[in-house]
């Protein structure tokens, strides 16, 4: 017979970077008890100062590819975490640097490998269900025409290449989740997260919203890493953080699209940028970042039927939230990157 559970513990891995820090703010007030853990390696400890207050949230610096007693930890006592486990654990734990894939190799492919392992792991020891978010990056290379890709697409992906920790290490991370479900019979979901902007991302990554906003705020030229075709889809961070969750609350245990259908090209991200801040900034083009690749756009007919979940918040509400929000916490002039090794 399970203990009665008043409020779920929810143990969320990699809670301190960009959708992790929003994804442990928006459970937190919905009153569940939160864990969340993250050692800092591409996220910052900001993400998470303002939930430190709250009760029903602890943080625990740590690396998931070391094992972890939770019911040992003095700070989980008050979760009872010993005697009730955890009953959802989400998996956001990974390194991203989209603009130098040589950053931290080792330690993404090591992430995808044996952190994923003790992630579910614990799941196996909880009974919890668990969901690991993956990447648009496994879908490869993506249709020429530029088609939507539905969750059964497979394109050609690098499995040697810089990018390959990343990319091929989270088409492995969900061979793993998936070996685990047939095996042990975990309950489990993979989110394949495409395009994600909004507050909190990290500068000077590769993600170029932020960079955009910091340059156009200082009216400097805004610089595009591509050329005036380039297309990317942008789904706000809220609707993805909704989207996850609906997905956790679910049954589905199959891969599942959760981004925008809309794309649009840099040029015109960056001008409404320049537009929404009132910028002297002019647009200029570079070559793109090494090992890029072109990302796919999402169909998303799977989440909208199954999840009843699918993008509400617009470009433009999302720019401008993104853009008060660099403003407002003076991200446009401190370093945003901390790692264990500074």
């Amino acid at each position: 017979m399970k203990p009665f559970i008043e409020n779920k513990n929810i143990l969320i891995l990699g809670g301190a970077g960009f959708i992790g820090s929003h994804l442990c703010e928006e459970l937190v007030k919905r009153g569940d008890n939160v864990v969340c853990v993250d050692n800092f390696v591409s996220s910052d400890v900001e993400n998470i100062r303002s939930l430190l207050e709250y009760p029903n949230f602890e943080f625990i610096r740590h690396d998931i590819a070391e094992d972890l007693e939770f019911g040992d930890l003095p700070g989980l006592k008050k979760f009872k975490v010993e005697v009730q486990g955890f009953q959802e654990i989400y998996n956001l734990a990974c390194p991203t640097a989209p603009k130098d894939y040589s950053k931290f190799p080792v330690k993404t492919a090591i992430a995808n490998s044996v952190g994923v392992v003790n992630s579910l792991e614990w799941a196996k020891k909880y009974k919890a269900r668990y969901l690991l978010t993956s990447t648009s990056a496994v879908y490869g290379k993506p249709p020429a025409d530029g088609t939507p890709v539905k969750e059964n697409y497979y394109g050609l992906l690098d499995f040697l290449g810089p990018r390959a920790g990343y990319n091929e290490g989270k088409r492995f991370a969900e061979t793993l989740v998936t070996t685990y479900q047939d095996a042990y019979q975990l309950n489990t979901s993979i989110a394949r997260i495409f395009s994600t902007y909004g507050p909190r991302m990290l500068q000077h990554s590769g993600r170029q919203v932020p960079d955009f906003i910091r340059s156009a705020a200082d009216d400097k030229d805004i610089e595009i890493a591509g050329d005036e075709e380039s297309v990317l889809t942008f789904c706000y961070v809220k609707d993805v953080v909704e989207g996850i969750i609906a997905l956790m609350a679910s049954e589905i245990s199959e891969p599942i699209n959760i981004g925008s259908e809309q794309a649009l090209t840099m040029t015109a991200v960056a001008q409404k940028v320049i537009e929404l801040l009132n910028s002297k900034s002019t647009l200029s083009y570079t070559n793109k970042y090494a090992y890029t690749m072109q990302p796919a756009i999402p169909d998303i007919s799977k989440a909208k039927e199954e999840l009843n979940w699918f993008p509400l918040v617009s470009i433009e509400e999302g720019l401008k939230a993104a853009a008060e929000f660099y403003k407002a916490t003076a991200f446009l002039h401190r370093p945003t990157i901390r790692t264990m090794e500074e």
